[in-house]
């Protein structure tokens, strides 16, 4: 096979894999962050036994990128427990559409954090997408739980925004797998005290949901998560964006399926805006980079 055809295949399955987030964040019942916990345990051990099992070298790397990684760990750690709430706050689409203005923040990040010049398209975009993301809201008000959700799913977008550049930044010569692996043991390790504040026993929350736990562990953190990272090697940046782009699409499917969440037209023009503007940017940024 094609060498540029299977890296496209793999990013495509990362995609796919990772739409599945939206979906069983609304399935599970449990609080966001011990649902986050536990995903990272799972991912973690799961990523540690291929490690192992296939000789890959499990070396943080150098101390210098300690930090940053460690840092990049908390960034998705908090991208995925806001994530999460807003998907509780809303529904699987108003959740995963606030959540993908993230490649137009990168777009407009990017140039602070690594010094590069602005490109006044991508404010425009930005707009634009934000202007897509007020479309979702059915009330200008934060007593409206959807408002509430769609603000902390924008937040989610800034925090994996910053995560995303930090690692293309900082550790992109790692093994992606290695890699993952200490970002879902540092999230571990920092969010296990959440534990005692659940209102219920934990055993028996994930009796209940043990199910869709494993698939969040298992499929869509370990397999997708680490594809999408392995990914960045292949591709720039700004080919992912395109690609991963569908996601929303694909998890709106998904929560339309196995939800029966029906979007309302309001709802799919301001994901038709977003859309638009986050392929615009992409391919403003590959013909910017050629």
């Amino acid at each position: 096979m094609n060498t540029q055809l299977s890296h496209f295949l793999q990013l495509g399955l990362a995609i796919v894999v990772m739409s599945s987030s939206g979906t069983l964040g609304r399935y599970i019942d449990m609080s966001p962050p011990v649902t986050i916990w536990v995903r990272c345990v799972i991912g973690a051990v799961a990523l540690y036994a291929v490690l192992k099992v296939f000789g890959i070298d499990t070396s943080p790397g150098s101390r210098r990128n300690y930090g940053s990684l460690i840092l990049s760990a908390l960034l998705l750690g908090a991208h995925w427990v806001t994530y999460f709430f807003a998907l509780q706050y809303s529904n699987v689409a108003i959740g995963m559409l606030a959540l993908f203005t993230y490649p137009v923040m990168t777009a407009l990040l990017e140039p602070i954090i690594l010094k590069t010049p602005f490109q006044k398209l991508s404010i425009v975009l930005a707009i634009v997408a934000f202007a897509g993301v007020a479309m979702l809201v059915p009330e200008l008000t934060f007593e409206n739980n959807f408002t509430f959700g769609i603000t902390l799913g924008v937040l989610s977008a800034l925090f994996y925004s910053l995560r995303n550049i930090m690692l293309k930044k900082k550790v992109s010569g790692q093994s992606g797998i290695t890699l993952m692996f200490y970002q879902l043991l540092v999230i571990s390790l920092v969010l296990w005290p959440v534990l005692f504040l659940e209102e219920s026993s934990f055993m028996t929350s994930f009796q209940a949901n043990w199910q869709g736990i494993l698939i969040l562990g298992l499929f869509t953190t370990a397999t997708g998560h680490t594809l999408f990272v392995l990914s960045f090697k292949n591709f720039s940046i700004s080919t992912v964006s395109i690609i991963s782009s569908l996601t929303p699409l694909i998890g709106i499917f998904l929560g339309y399926i196995f939800l029966n969440e029906v979007p309302a037209g309001k709802t799919l023009f301001g994901g038709f805006l977003i859309f638009i503007t986050v392929i615009a940017e992409s391919i403003h940024s590959v013909r910017s980079s050629k």
